[in-house]
């Protein structure tokens, strides 16, 4: 039908210009946060891009729900704006006769967005912290950053370093403090370098700098002063942790038996169905009325998905904390979601129009 191939393709540019634009809110957002802690020294400044990879497949379900939502919502209120609406209903259209279009175009996307959330998002956040474990048992040496101070081994030894060439080979004005048989050493030095021994031991070489040597406590204290100044360095064990519920696979979720479990179920299982309920809340809510004003119903639409994705966490919690079962927690949200559709969609077909007045 000519009608719904418009439909669809008007639904689909909408739905590109605003996931592109939320995707870049969110990503920037991220971007920022991440550059942060690659300054501080907290992660590697190499790490930043999978890291954000990362991040971007954890709230792909939540930004396609929104895009699916708002898009439909747009193109609805468009028509309206444009007295297409008042020519589909003179032609004896119900507004029910949008539910077709707007299903054969959202399916595909709800069918994405169930896959991400069920396998791809919670592969992307048990990845992301692996590899943030991974990079916290790099050697400690390779975690320092120019310019800050950078702990390791739990604060028993403190790195700095003011500069680094351009290729890391060699590094300027190196600072290190470290706690060895009860007496703290510091130790200076202009310049240093990476050294690989042949049997894969790695020392920090520091030329033309001083150790100073006390005891805590003790006003005694030993200045030495080198050439050469060896420090092994080697990297740590990664830390390996129960997973969270939302690191775990969908199989793995499904074979536990605990609260926190299937309330993370619960979830997946629910932001698919609130897309589907969302992209038809949207034909509805589209309904413009000019003395209103344009934004009124795009208002409404922003406090409808905030009050429906908080009944998802609170769901959530509720099963997850052993409050509330998971039978009445999965269908429950939607279900309270579900009586104001009905009535949104009961309200815009009931209601008589002014030229159905003037023709009775």
């Amino acid at each position: 039908m000519i009608f719904e191939r418009a439909a669809r393709r008007e639904f689909a540019q909408g739905a590109a210009g605003i996931s592109v634009a939320l995707l870049a809110i969110l990503t920037s957002t991220q971007l920022i946060r991440l550059l942060k802690d690659a300054a501080g020294g907290k992660i590697a400044p190499e790490a930043v891009a999978s890291l954000l990879g990362f991040a971007a497949l954890g709230f792909m379900p939540i930004l396609l729900s929104l895009t699916l939502f708002v898009a439909i919502l747009l193109s609805i209120s468009r028509a309206y704006r444009d007295s297409e609406m008042v020519v589909w209903i003179s032609c004896g259209q119900p507004l029910t006769a949008w539910i077709r279009p707007v299903m054969r175009f959202s399916l595909p996307i709800v069918v994405a967005i169930a896959v991400l959330s069920a396998f791809l998002s919670p592969w992307a956040k048990r990845a992301s912290v692996e590899y943030r474990q991974q990079l916290s048992a790099r050697s400690e040496v390779s975690q320092v950053s120019p310019g800050s101070f950078r702990e390791a081994r739990r604060g028993q030894r403190v790195f700095f370093v003011e500069s680094v060439a351009d290729d890391a080979s060699r590094v300027g004005n190196i600072f290190v403090a470290s706690m060895q048989d009860g007496k703290l050493g510091v130790v200076a030095s202009d310049t240093g370098f990476l050294e690989f021994m042949p049997n894969g031991d790695r020392f920090v070489v520091l030329e033309s700098g001083r150790r100073y040597e006390v005891e805590p406590g003790s006003p005694a204290f030993r200045v030495m002063e080198f050439e050469r100044y060896k420090v092994r360095v080697e990297d740590g064990e990664a830390k390996s942790s129960e997973p969270y519920p939302n690191h775990l696979s969908l199989t793995e979720l499904i074979a536990q038996d605990s609260d926190p479990a299937r309330g993370e179920l619960l979830w997946r299982i629910g932001v698919p169905l609130s897309a589907v309920i969302l992209a038809l809340f949207a034909i509805p809510l589209a309904y413009v009325n000019p003395r209103a004003g344009r934004s009124a119903n795009l208002l409404i639409a922003i406090l409808i998905y905030a009050v429906y994705s908080n009944l998802l966490s609170i769901s959530q919690a509720w099963v997850a904390q052993g409050k509330v079962p998971f039978g009445i927690g999965l269908w429950v949200p939607h279900a309270l979601m579900a009586l104001p559709l009905l009535f949104l969609f009961y309200r815009r077909i009931a209601v008589v129009l002014p030229w159905q007045r003037r023709g009775g």
